[in-house]
């Protein structure tokens, strides 16, 4: 017995692919939400991390910035701790400058040199005074420049000759200006402890 199929079987194998198309597009647009979805989950979720990071960064770094703000403040007050007790130290010292500086002058003034006006204006004092001969006023340069802890850069400003001054001695004189810096040693404590008896010496050359 044969059988013979009277239906359009090619328009129903059409309407099966057709469906299958279309079945399989909804599936993969469904699978394509899903996996957006998801995705955009991810995204939200690493988002909102991210931003708990950074308040909490923000947070730290407002924190630092106070600490940095005390630190600047507490080194802003070292500083002027430092400085006044610098400028007692130094009002400390300069205290007995004059002493020092008197005693200094009568050490290294040679004989036959004669001061008669000291100037201190800072830490730079002006000497006049009168010598015999050149050769004392080269000595007293090079003691002051040598020999003291407590006198530097000496300059000669000027020497001329003189008249010899009635009582002090026969001969020329020489008139002479120079120019003398303070400086503290590095052990002024030593300095410190010597007598100053010899400040009356100074005053009598100066007479």
């Amino acid at each position: 017995m044969i059988l013979i199929n009277l239906l359009p079987h090619r328009e129903e194998k059409r309407k099966r692919r057709r469906t299958a198309y279309f079945a399989g597009l909804a599936i993969a647009a469904v699978a394509g939400v899903l996996a957006v979805g998801v995705w955009y989950v991810v995204l939200e979720s690493m988002k909102s991390s991210q931003e708990e990071r950074n308040a909490y960064l923000g947070s730290e770094i407002k924190k630092l910035e106070a600490q940095i703000k005390d630190i600047a403040n507490l080194r802003a007050e070292i500083d002027a701790l430092k400085a006044r007790q610098k400028a007692v130290e130094d009002l400390q010292a300069d205290r007995n400058v004059p002493v020092h500086l008197l005693n200094e002058l009568v050490k290294q003034t040679p004989e036959g040199v004669y001061l008669t006006t000291i100037k201190q204006a800072g830490q730079v004092v002006t000497v006049i005074g009168v010598a015999q001969t050149n050769e004392r006023v080269s000595e007293f340069l090079r003691n002051t420049l040598y020999n003291s802890p407590w006198l530097e850069k000496p300059e000669l400003i000027e020497i001329k000759a003189a008249a010899a001054a009635q009582g002090r001695t026969s001969g020329r004189l020489f008139d002479f200006s120079m120019r003398v810096s303070i400086k503290r040693p590095q052990a002024p404590a030593d300095a410190a402890s010597a007598p100053p008896a010899k400040t009356v010496a100074v005053s009598a050359k100066a007479s």
